[in-house]
């Protein structure tokens, strides 16, 4: 599969990169990542990244701007999504051909060449690895990508500190500081925040619940939101320290946003991406999303939580 994604990269000569919506350093370090790779590798190809942007993760790339009319004869590849309703920028249709390179568990088949494999800790690292195969194609490697892909490991491994981190991980950091690329930088963007959102985690301790011995519940809604004068997406940066309190084996946060509610699961051992697909979410088996409409359903949501971790924790 990675020499037909590769052969098809050497013979199209318009290449469009897409990656999901709210996009994270994943996401976003595996899209400009090879966008970088293939540019300088072939100066001659246009290759475009397209998705809304997050301005706090803005020094890994910016997206480009094109109408319509670039996708005929593109090929389209679309990075770190498990399935269609996740793809930012619908305009994917349009392309020749869509291929698809993901590191979450297979939940629609959307391209008509998929690589996925949930062994790798990023879509990122997925991208190293093609590097690797494609350097007798003369695939290049530079600083400058090799800074992109090491942010979206670092935001998907949580600093390496996640259970998903493995041997080939450790490697493909090895691999990537091999070009002279400097990590301090990154993660200083990566991890600074501003008064505000620091002053909305401040809130976060203070007023999550625990609704059981394993789980924890936080609520953001618009009126904290405002309190703090900050946007939705601003919330999903929040801490996740709460975790480490002791006996916790799960968490949930939910941002009121202005259609419905964004939920985000976190786990230390209970599977929440099966929770996270019954309301159209998905993601990995300890860190995944979905989106609710009502206050009602959270509740439902954290009932089913709590059966989760009380089953976990009886067969543990």
């Amino acid at each position: 599969m990675l020499q037909k994604i590769i052969r098809l990269i050497l013979e199209n000569h318009t290449i469009i990169i897409h990656r999901h919506v709210r996009p994270d350093p994943d996401a976003l370090g595996a899209q400009h990542g090879l966008a970088t790779i293939i540019q300088e590798s072939f100066p001659e190809k246009r290759v475009y990244t397209v998705g809304e942007e997050d301005m706090r993760l803005q020094f890994i790339g910016k997206s480009d701007e094109i109408p319509d009319e670039v996708y005929q004869d593109a090929l389209v590849l679309i990075l770190d999504t498990a399935n269609r309703e996740r793809i930012s920028d619908e305009r994917y249709t349009l392309g020749k051909m869509r291929v698809k390179i993901d590191h979450h568990p297979t939940r629609d088949t959307y391209a008509e060449v998929v690589w996925v494999d949930a062994t790798y800790a990023a879509t990122s690292e997925m991208i190293y690895q093609l590097y690797i195969e494609a350097k007798p194609y003369g695939f290049r490697l530079s600083q400058n990508s090799a800074e992109k892909i090491f942010a979206g490991i670092i935001g998907d491994t949580g600093r390496f500190l996640f259970p998903s981190t493995t041997k080939r991980t450790f490697e493909t950091a090895m691999g990537l500081l091999q070009t002279g690329m400097r990590t301090t930088p990154i993660y200083d963007r990566l991890y600074e925040t501003d008064m505000s959102i620091l002053r909305l985690n401040g809130y976060i301790m203070q007023n999550f619940e625990r609704v059981s011995k394993e789980v924890l519940v936080v609520r953001i809604t618009k009126e904290v939101l405002d309190k703090f004068g900050l946007e939705p997406i601003d919330a999903s940066n929040t801490t996740n320290e709460i975790g480490n309190l002791h006996g916790v084996k799960a968490w949930v946060t939910f941002i009121e946003e202005s259609k419905g509610i964004r939920v985000r699961l976190r786990s230390k051992g209970p599977i929440v991406s099966d929770l996270a697909a019954e309301y159209h979410g998905g993601g990995h088996k300890l860190a995944s999303g979905a989106t609710i409409d009502s206050w009602d359903t959270a509740k439902e949501l954290v009932a089913k939580l709590i059966r989760i971790c009380d089953t976990y924790c009886k067969t543990d």
